[in-house]
């Protein structure tokens, strides 16, 4: 199983202090970042008009630090028209296959590696950024081993990565855990054991906000499947070539996700409330654990005290009895870069590659990681800049492995299939009738 890029990374970075849709707005406990500075940086001889969506629409410091970036993108380069649009997170994802069917694509917007990188590359809607990376070698140089690789194909880049999210860290709350004398889960046993201790003292043992769907998959089942499967077997049942999503060790996955949902793992009403909801929730102190990504730093870094933050911790999901996957692992991709649309040209596009620098070039990839978001740079941390809990999960990022999330390999609607399922099951549908509808749904995109 391939390494990490954040182990690859602890190969060629000092190890200073190691630790996933700004300096304004911090809260107590989380320095601000670093603001972007003035840039002589050539401008296009001409006036031109560039429309760009993001989905940085919230409080957190990540989101008000790109918000941030663009405001200064403005003011810097005064020939260019600037048509920002901000999109809730929740709601961006279909909003931008939205346009895309109708190939009606903002010059450049916030994209994702992997199957929505390949499927915009499908449809003949997207350009690559090759010119501009070669152009700025030192900085293309600067990014990890294996950072382009899921926004490549043929050889042709079509985006530099702006993060890195793991997907499925497992938060927990100190003083609730010393509370009952327990401990962070290592095995399945002792997960289902320390729901029923919460359970039985009235305590929500692991928040979910499931409104999106999504968040079960990318951040419960990506890992949990893993452990059961081993990623060969998911790599192999997405490509439908030797495995198929009806198998028993996936129905078993799925499974054991549902045991949580029959035991009260999660709070009432788990379908109706969101990601975010979810943070907050969390944070408190309503709950004693929470599976989330890495987005939910700068969330937490912002919106939660510095005694809060230092009675969080975190660790990877545990081991599953005779489970074929790495129990050292996270699943998590590469975070998401600037798509560029192929209606883009000539002073358009020079306006475009300066921008697609300005919001992911080294200045600001070392203001995004001070935000309290892991990026794919290399940059050294400086841990007096970010929040407690942010430097723990830069240390575990170097001692764990990474594995697929599932909506980064599957098709866009094997992935809608996936979500929807996972909210049926966890309302008590059958895990083989879901297992069944995620494989005849994935045997289509594929053409089998």
């Amino acid at each position: 199983m391939k390494k990490s890029l954040i182990v690859t990374l602890a190969a060629t970075m000092s190890l200073a202090l190691l630790a996933g849709c700004g300096s304004s707005g911090t809260k107590e406990g989380a320095a601000g970042t670093t603001s972007p500075k003035s840039t002589d940086a050539a401008k296009p001889a001409e006036k031109v008009k560039l429309s760009i969506w993001h989905n940085y629409t919230g409080e957190d410091l990540r989101a008000k630090t790109m918000r941030e970036y663009m405001e200064k993108f403005k003011k810097d380069h005064p020939n260019v028209e600037l048509d920002i649009q901000g999109i809730p997170p929740d709601g961006y994802r279909p909003r931008l296959k939205t346009v895309a069917a109708a190939n009606e694509m903002p010059d450049l917007f916030v994209m994702w590696p992997g199957v929505m990188t390949k499927e915009f590359v499908g449809g003949d809607l997207i350009q690559p950024i090759n010119e501009l990376l070669d152009s700025k070698a030192e900085w293309k140089n600067g990014f990890m081993p294996g950072s382009f690789d899921d926004f490549t194909i043929s050889g042709k880049t079509y985006s530099a990565p702006m993060a890195l999210s793991p997907t499925s860290i497992l938060y927990y709350n100190k003083e609730i855990f010393n509370k009952y004398n327990v401990q962070p889960p290592k095995t399945w046993d002792d997960l289902m054991k320390l729901v029923d201790t919460f359970k039985k003292n009235n305590v929500t043992p692991i928040a979910l906000g499931n409104k999106a769907a999504w968040v079960a998959q990318s951040s419960i089942l990506s890992s949990l499947a893993d452990r059961v499967t081993g990623t060969e077997w998911f790599l192999k049942a997405v490509d439908q070539n030797g495995a198929k999503f009806t198998d028993p060790e996936f129905v078993q996955a799925l499974m054991y996700l549902q045991q949580l949902g029959k035991a009260g793992a999660f709070q009432e009403g788990f379908n109706s409330i969101d990601n975010t909801q979810m943070e907050q929730m969390f944070a408190q102190g309503k709950a004693a654990m929470m599976i989330d990504g890495g987005w939910a730093l700068p969330n937490l870094a912002s919106n939660t005290s510095k005694e809060a933050l230092a009675n969080m911790a975190v660790t990877v999901l545990p081991s599953v009895p005779n489970g074929k996957g790495d129990p050292s692992s996270l699943s998590g991709v590469v975070g998401t870069g600037l798509g560029m649309s192929k209606k883009v040209t000539g002073a358009q596009k020079a306006a475009a590659y300066e921008l697609i620098y300005a919001l992911s070039g080294p200045e600001a990839q070392k203001a995004i990681l001070e935000s309290n978001q892991l990026v794919s740079y290399k940059v050294d941390l400086d841990t007096t800049k970010v929040s407690s809990l942010f430097a723990e999960v830069y240390k575990m990022m170097n001692t764990v492995k990474k594995t697929p999330v599932y909506d980064g390999k599957l098709s866009s609607a094997s992935a809608d299939v996936v979500n929807n399922g996972l909210q049926e099951l966890l309302m008590g549908g059958k895990p083989e009738d879901i297992a069944k509808k995620i494989q005849d749904a994935q045997a289509k995109a594929v053409g089998k």
